[in-house]
């Protein structure tokens, strides 16, 4: 499946937000915070989209990565209904991680409910390591968080062929 991404804005916070409301529900972030996030300096966001529907927006993601700081955290991520179990997760989530790489982060991190083993096991896949674990993190569900990191690798040039 081709999936084109594109840097998100305020203009898409409905889009988002029809996909985060379902997805999360109580745990599903308010408007004014997913507002607040997309026009922070500090954030980067993509949304994701088949190129023949662009207006369809089907996943978005979310990164917290301050320029040159060693630390990045994956704020959220969700992939409507309708595009699950396509890679579309997969693809944001690299998509994240190269823009960590570029802004200089040596280490990503992120949370993830202990009750979402397709997440865990994709984020396994990705190189992600459980760290810790915060009790009760989700409320009101009371589900505990996963904390997870993956170690950055810089990105490395090699000379050209034949040079």
């Amino acid at each position: 499946m081709a999936w084109q991404l594109r840097v998100a804005g305020v203009a898409d916070l409905d889009d988002i937000m029809a996909i985060e409301t379902p997805t999360f529900g109580t745990d599903a972030w308010s408007a004014s915070a997913m507002a607040s996030d997309l026009q922070s300096a500090h954030t980067y966001y993509l949304v994701a989209f088949h190129p023949e529907t662009p207006t369809l927006v089907e996943g978005y993601a979310g990164l917290l990565a301050p320029r040159r700081s060693a630390d990045a955290d994956i704020q959220t991520i969700a992939v409507a209904a309708s595009a699950r179990r396509q890679g579309l997760g997969r693809v944001l989530m690299q998509a994240l991680i190269a823009e960590a790489r570029d802004r200089g982060a040596r280490s990503v991190f992120l949370e993830v409910r202990a009750d979402n083993p397709g997440a865990q096991k994709l984020y396994d896949e990705l190189g992600f390591e459980q760290i810790a674990v915060r009790p009760q993190y989700y409320q009101p569900d009371g589900v505990d968080a996963h904390i997870m990191k993956l170690t950055v690798t810089p990105a490395s040039l090699s000379p050209a062929v034949g040079a």
